[in-house]
């Protein structure tokens, strides 16, 4: 368990996943994690709304829900494997916000990410391990604004905590 107590040199780190990048654009094509969510969301959209949901054009047209869709179980794997990442490495905790303000801002950045996600019809994941270890210049213009973003929504998180 040493290996999830150490921090790996980034250049071998993003090494590996640019050659393992290669494997899996070879077997698969492009891949997105934004994708899989996207269809386990319409996978929960129809158990709740049943044959209603078909109404809603993106879920009759874009996205007809499929539990067969592939990119689900990597999002899965995904989850799967930063729990045991985090457990491994004893840094597994829940955080759970504390005031109403909190969830409020929660709530506004996750739907301003997942707008975004269907904007650009690709996600933070795969753009960072996909598309900028192949040099795509759509990697670095995405990470670029990833960060942006990320550093206006702290600013603004720590602006409305502090008053």
């Amino acid at each position: 368990m040493d290996f999830f107590k150490k921090t790996l040199d980034p250049v071998i780190a993003l090494s590996a996943i640019a050659v393992l990048d290669i494997f899996l654009f070879l077997l698969v094509g492009a891949w997105t994690v934004g994708g899989g969510e996207t269809m386990m969301t319409g996978l929960a959209a129809q158990f709740f709304m049943g044959d209603a949901v078909e109404r809603i054009p993106f879920w009759r047209f874009v996205f007809v829900p499929d539990a067969g869709y592939w990119k689900i179980y990597i999002s899965l794997g995904m989850l799967f494997g930063a729990i045991v990442g985090a457990v491994a490495s004893k840094e597994f905790y829940w955080r759970v916000p504390r005031r109403l303000s909190e969830w409020v801002m929660i709530t506004i950045g996750g739907l301003l990410m997942g707008v975004g996600i269907r904007l650009a019809f690709v996600c933070n994941v795969s753009t960072f391990f996909g598309l900028t270890p192949e040099m795509n210049l759509g990697g670095y213009l995405a990470i670029s604004g990833i960060i942006a973003g990320a550093w206006v929504g702290s600013m603004i998180y720590k602006k409305i905590l502090e008053g």
